[in-house]
């Protein structure tokens, strides 16, 4: 049992982990769109990443700490609006686009061979999931090689997205892109999925639900991250 990774029981899992996307990506987005409507596209610009910064402030009030998926929007966003609204060019606005997966890139890769990997941290900080007491070395290799992965995901879909740029009308790149989006988003997790389940069965180590709440650290339970990447 000591060896087992554990998760929330899962209303607790769910909840937690709405709360997290939300944070990071409904605050964002509702704020980005309200302001379009409001005031045009670069005052949705302005209120989305505006969004995101007054979140990461509160995080980091409430709980002393700013969860990754949080840190990773607002590097984002920030470059994102400052380029938009720099340029005030539709192409380059649209640029942007295959640029932030490229910055996402880049943030998967650095922590890469570190031993606090980006993809075990917001393993932490999305679904609470919790690791044995004693570290597994084999975890880590398989967090490690996780967030490599992660880094090609968004290596591959901001190429796939700089080519429909480069030879696309705006229309069908944006549909498009939305495609490949979720088509390799999908294939990141399912791959994570399966690879993770090898590991597990090959070092002879369990997945369960925690029984109680109790059974889980105060800040995992509460749905607080380690600190911002």
């Amino acid at each position: 049992m000591g060896q087992d990774l554990e998760l929330p029981p899962p209303r607790r899992l769910v909840r937690t982990s709405a709360l997290n996307l939300i944070e990071s990506i409904g605050f964002p987005v509702a704020a980005l769109v309200v302001g379009a409507w409001l005031g045009g596209r670069d005052v949705g610009l302005l209120a989305g990443v505006g969004a995101t910064w007054i979140t990461a402030a509160i995080r980091k009030v409430v709980t002393g700490s700013v969860p990754g998926l949080v840190t990773i929007m607002v590097i984002i966003l920030t470059l994102q609006t400052a380029l938009a609204i720099g340029t005030g060019d539709l192409w380059i606005f649209l640029l942007h686009f295959p640029l932030a997966n490229l910055v996402l890139c880049v943030l998967f890769a650095r922590t890469a061979r570190s031993d606090n990997p980006l993809a075990e941290k917001l393993a932490g900080e999305v679904i609470c999931l919790r690791q044995p007491r004693v570290r597994q070395q084999c975890l880590l290799r398989f967090f490690q090689g996780a967030t490599w992965l992660w880094a090609g995901v968004f290596l591959l879909l901001g190429g796939c997205m700089g080519a429909l740029l480069a030879t696309q009308t705006t229309a069908t790149f944006v549909l498009y892109s939305v495609v490949a989006t979720v088509a390799l988003i999908i294939l990141g997790i399912v791959a994570s999925t399966l690879w993770l389940r090898t590991v597990l069965h090959r070092h002879q180590l369990g997945l369960r639900f925690a029984r109680t709440l109790a059974r889980l650290p105060a800040a995992v339970a509460h749905g607080h991250g380690a600190n911002a990447v």
